[in-house]
């Protein structure tokens, strides 16, 4: 049974009232919030407006520390090494939970048996987007016209396994379609290379390319949530434009060592509820151009287990297809 299989099986005897006693007394002492990425991205900022928002919650400092390195995967690697007390915590992503177990060179982090899941913190909007000489209109468009057998169709990610490919890939599998990723070293080549007509579409965070669809220089075909975007609603889902149950989100979490005591990751996960219930740090988290989507610890768990699997058999398609070609 791993840990996060522990962490449900336990957690209604905890709520139920066992352990109020190591509830209370924590925190008794400074929290250290790892970052795994550099100062200044996305990320960054949204861990220094909830760890501003822990102090004042709980009383105590919480000190932000940026560990770059390895794709967001060396800081969670300092995570599963430090002490199991709840004393330090830190910020992963999809790519580093979900994505690199399934990679060849993934590393040592293996996030079910070294991490314990505290609460889902944000969703980061992902956007296709097509260049105004693409002959793209729409999704629907886009789907049709490939089908046709006109050739393939290319789409510019910010680099290969990112979430951004990735939600390519999936689209392609659900509509059975040819869409050739083409990876570049960050979203803001790729949509340079789409106002230049070297690239009929990609795939990108929504920041990067806002204020070209605003301005009409770029089409948004579609944004890759289930939802429509709380930053941009009048860009239609990908699901509602032809591709029914489509999902492909980037997120962002908040983690604890495994075998973190279960009424320390219930405080923290309540503690981090009304942190992302705080309309200020929402309206914070939303000039980030990330969106408020708390999940409690009970339900991330779960959450990235069917995270796991999906992007597991993505990536094993998406390999052996490349391997057939080659």
């Amino acid at each position: 049974m791993n840990t996060w299989t522990k962490l449900l099986a336990v957690s209604t005897i905890f709520i139920a009232g066992t352990g109020t006693g190591l509830t209370k007394s924590y925190p008794s002492g400074p929290i250290t919030l790892i970052v795994p990425f550099a100062p200044g991205a996305s990320a960054d900022g949204i861990a220094r407006l909830i760890a501003k928002d822990l102090s004042t919650s709980t009383g105590q400092t919480v000190i932000v520390e940026n560990k770059p390195g390895g794709g967001g995967v060396n800081g969670l690697l300092l995570l599963a090494n430090a002490k199991a007390d709840g004393y330090t915590i830190a910020i992963g992503a999809t790519g580093a939970i979900v994505v690199n177990p399934h990679l060849p060179d993934g590393g040592k982090l293996d996030p079910q048996q070294h991490l314990t899941p505290l609460a889902k913190l944000v969703d980061i909007p992902l956007v296709m987007i097509a260049g105004k000489d693409s002959g793209f209109t729409s999704i629907a468009d886009l789907l049709a016209k490939t089908k046709k057998g006109t050739g393939d169709t290319t789409y510019g990610t910010p680099g290969q396994y990112t979430a951004q490919h990735l939600a390519g890939e999936l689209l392609a599998s659900m509509t059975e379609t040819d869409l050739i990723a083409v990876p570049y070293r960050g979203s803001a080549p790729a949509v340079a290379d789409i106002l230049g007509g070297q690239l009929p579409t990609a795939i990108v965070d929504l920041t990067s390319a806002a204020p070209l669809i605003q301005a009409n220089k770029v089409l948004a075909l579609g944004v890759t949530s289930p939802e429509r975007s709380r930053i941009a609603p009048t860009i239609p889902t990908i699901a509602e434009s032809g591709v029914p149950n489509y999902s492909a989100t980037a997120w962002l979490g908040m983690f604890a060592p495994a075998n973190t005591p279960t009424p320390v990751v219930e405080k923290l996960s309540a503690s981090l509820e009304a942190a992302l219930t705080n309309k200020e740090v929402q309206e914070r988290i939303m000039s980030l151009s990330a969106e408020p989507a708390y999940l409690s610890a009970q339900k991330f768990a779960p959450f990235i287990v069917n995270e796991l699997n999906k992007w597991g058999s993505i990536i094993s398609a998406s390999t052996a297809t490349a391997q057939q070609a080659n």
